[in-house]
């Protein structure tokens, strides 16, 4: 019987996860505590809009596509506190309220980790300093894309993507909130309608197109890993693609939109498909 093996939440865009027992699916089909910060360039701190919706591009801050040494920092948050803590190496960075002093810090600190670390080249083009850290902490903006997703993919597809790279994968290179257990690899893909998680329902949307980031070693942050060419070459894919997106039963994805009925997923909860 399918289940969940493993949820993780992404506090701030681009940076490490942390493995949850269980996430709340709020109303406009958003993970409570996802993507709600984001270190977003000088000149890229409002958001783009498509389609009459907010729409944050990775390209324009810190992302783990273009600044891999990310992957090796650790980050939790206090969603009730509204407090962010960093580190790195098992020593503390900075652990900072989201207020206008604790901003400054936290984007002092990272500026002086980014400029330190192998990627600091590109935090030197114009416009990109100094870094502004966007998010009100709650709402979760900073997906890749300008609707509201929950992201899923199966244990089997990264077993079978690690056999083809002889080498082990770790699931914390794909992002995703939601990992299974208990289907074929890359079942997922074909997912058609309804997805119930536990008590929560979902309709299964387009398949995941994997960028860069999944190169970088989510402990180390070194690229060590070519996923993208595997996926591709020795796997027969047209596009670098693990992973699905689901969105939640009766909401159209808008940042403000919340007439979906959510809930709380946990480990070990069912999953059903059609």
């Amino acid at each position: 019987m399918p289940r969940v093996a493993a949820l993780y939440r992404h506090p701030i865009k681009g940076f490490t996860p942390e493995q949850c027992a269980e996430l709340t699916v709020q109303p406009d089909g958003r993970i409570a505590g996802d993507r709600v910060l984001a270190f977003r360039f000088a000149n890229a701190a409002e958001p783009e809009h498509r389609d009459g919706l907010d729409y944050w591009p990775k390209s324009k801050g810190l992302a783990l596509e273009s600044f891999p040494t990310l992957a090796a920092l650790r980050v939790s948050y206090d969603l009730e506190g509204q407090r962010v803590r960093i580190a790195h190496d098992d020593s503390l960075l900075v652990d900072a309220k989201l207020d206008d002093e604790g901003r400054a810090e936290l984007a002092e600190i990272m500026t002086a980790f980014v400029l330190d670390s192998p990627e600091w080249k590109l935090l030197q083009r114009p416009g990109r300093l100094p870094l502004v850290l966007a998010g009100d902490g709650v709402r979760s903006r900073f997906q890749d894309r300008s609707r509201g997703f929950v992201s899923v993919h199966s244990e089997a597809s990264v077993e079978a993507l690690s056999g083809a790279l002889a080498q082990p994968v770790d699931d914390r290179r794909f992002r995703s909130n939601v990992v299974i257990d208990g289907v074929d690899a890359w079942d997922e893909l074909s997912w058609q309608g309804e997805v119930r998680i536990g008590g929560v329902r979902f309709t299964a949307e387009g398949p995941i197109v994997r960028c860069l980031a999944t190169h970088a070693n989510p402990d180390t942050g070194i690229r060590d890993a070519k996923v993208l060419t595997t996926l591709t070459r020795s796997l027969g894919q047209e596009q670098p693609t693990l992973g699905r997106l689901l969105l939640l039963s009766g909401v159209s994805g808008a940042v403000d939109d919340a007439s979906g009925v959510g809930g709380v997923i946990r480990v070990g909860d069912e999953v059903t498909f059609g």
